[in-house]
């Protein structure tokens, strides 16, 4: 796509160019309160201000809704729907286009910049939407293999119901965090020594704290409780996507896996990025993932529109000494099922869902090492290390470690879309004494 060219000076390289306009939550000094903003640049354009100041004068059908922009999360905007959603960001992307046809709007009006335009590094973010519950999958064909290649060996490696269903666990909102939040290492049971004949687990802090790099994707539209979701109407049910790291004890999770999966071993942090692309910035990149060579029954079946995005997915670790290495490059792909075949499955025995509920994709992994998305799969279990700027090597996270995911669609200058970096940094577990 040609770059459409703004009066705002835009980086080139910025993952927030004027075909993206993610919508996110800031706060700043002037504004304590927490409200609605897009990202543009280097800049938040604050939509609570914007919208004081009359800035949505050539859009009426947004103006009895304004009042959605000074909220505290997304949820109020999000419940307008795909449409709203559409035509706001349609008009923000107009009255910043230079020359564009509501010039007087923002483009020549000095006062509404200086009230509306916020440098980035000078907000706060928080986290974009009120979850009302988490749900995450394991929609990673390549990291479900390899994975459980490690465990049962290449035979058994995929359950026998895995290409016919988005295999996923109900989890918890609680803990699911916006990025640059710490994560503290847990505590729970592991075994010492998993050889033993005699299995007795010990309690210690997690020796084997992972990352798995996934996206995340927010509902819009609420469902009934014993109403499924069609998965023709499933697109029009999502509000947008971010990163998301979903934080792993491995040795916390191997205890206590069988026979309902994991529970401590994940419940203590999930981080995800702050900045919500919507699915309508996506569209342009939209792309099929992994074949399916098992047919699924009909109502997963999205009979050929490709629900899946052309997202370059990158894991960077950052040790206590400073040094940065990257830890892996993958797509976003790399996915069998899509989120509206997610929701569709997870809504089909008559779960209702909620505006703000959270779907978490599962690990995104290549087929070559250097495109695993997590450290189990890249040490085969702590068989081997990896290798790190500064001569560091690791087998697992350690204390003072911190973890960044970016990610973006596209390649041409000033027509990136990006969903800037999902952080955590490692802190030492809580010390209990019993």
């Amino acid at each position: 796509m040609a770059p459409l060219a703004s009066w705002l000076d835009i980086d080139p390289k910025s993952h927030f160019s004027i075909y993206n306009l993610p919508f996110g939550i800031i706060s700043t000094s002037g504004e304590s309160t927490p409200h609605v903003a897009v990202a543009i640049g280097d800049y938040a354009l604050d939509l609570h201000a914007f919208a004081q100041q009359n800035g949505f004068s050539a859009l009426s059908i947004i103006q009895p809704h304004q009042q959605v922009f000074s909220q505290p999360t997304l949820n109020g905007f999000a419940a307008l729907g795909r449409p709203m959603h559409r035509v706001v960001r349609e008009y923000l992307q107009s009255v910043l286009l230079k020359d564009g046809p509501f010039p007087d709007a923002f483009e020549k009006n000095k006062q509404l910049q200086k009230a509306a335009l916020k440098p980035i590094e000078i907000c706060k973010m928080h986290l974009p939407m009120f979850i009302n519950d988490y749900t995450d999958f394991y929609a990673g064909l390549n990291h479900a293999y390899n994975v459980g290649v490690l465990f049962r060996g290449p035979q058994n490696a995929l359950q026998p119901n895995y290409k016919h269903l988005p295999v996923g666990y109900h989890g918890r909102a609680s803990s699911v965090v916006v990025s640059g939040t710490p994560i503290k290492r847990p505590n729970g049971q592991i075994l010492a020594n998993p050889t033993a004949e005699v299995k007795e687990p010990i309690f210690s802090e997690s020796k084997k704290l992972d990352i798995e790099l996934e996206l995340g994707c927010f509902v819009c539209k609420p469902s009934s409780l014993g109403d499924p979701v069609r998965i023709a109407d499933a697109p029009q049910h999502l509000f947008g996507i971010v990163l998301l790291n979903d934080w792993s004890a491995r040795d916390i999770q191997a205890w206590e896996y069988v026979p309902l999966g994991p529970f401590n071993s994940k419940n203590f942090g999930t981080t995800i990025s702050p900045w919500v692309v919507l699915m309508d910035a996506l569209e342009p990149f939209a792309a099929d993932g992994i074949t399916n060579d098992t047919q699924v029954l009909p109502y997963l079946n999205e009979k050929g529109p490709k629900s899946h995005y052309s997202i370059d997915l990158s894991v960077s670790l950052t040790t206590a000494s400073g040094n940065t290495s990257n830890i892996g490059k993958t797509t976003a792909k790399n996915l069998l099922f899509s989120f509206p075949q997610m929701l569709a499955h997870h809504t089909i025995g008559g779960c209702p869902f909620n505006v703000g509920d959270l779907l978490g994709s599962g690990t995104i992994s290549g087929e070559s090492k250097s495109e695993k998305g997590c450290l189990l799969e890249q040490t085969d279990n702590g068989k081997t290390e990896i290798s790190l700027e500064g001569g560091e090597k690791r087998k697992f996270l350690e204390n003072g470690d911190q973890v960044t995911i970016t990610g973006c669609c596209g390649t041409e200058d000033g027509a990136l879309v990006g969903f800037g970096e999902c952080t955590g940094k490692i802190e030492p577990a809580v010390k209990i004494s019993f």
